[in-house]
């Protein structure tokens, strides 16, 4: 997938997401790939593998979603 058809793609799980968080049943959308069309329903029940894939983009986009690491200090 080309970068313009991944920030499609995660502007679609993005809304997604912000409607299955706001109390929508279910939420479809669909996206092109080199071998054709997909399309993926998510409901309430599987919000954490929506979450996922929207991590799953982001990392293809170049895009840092990951938290810090703690800060640990040394004694000597």
């Amino acid at each position: 997938m080309t970068n313009d058809e991944l920030r499609a793609a995660l502007a679609a799980a993005q809304a997604a997401y912000a409607r299955l968080m706001t109390g929508a049943q279910g939420v479809s959308f669909s996206y092109t790939q080199g071998d054709g069309t997909r399309s993926v329903t998510y409901s309430a029940a599987n919000l954490a593998h929506l979450a996922a894939y929207i991590k799953q983009l982001q990392q293809q986009l170049g895009i840092v979603c990951r938290a810090r690491a703690p800060i640990r200090f040394t004694y000597r």
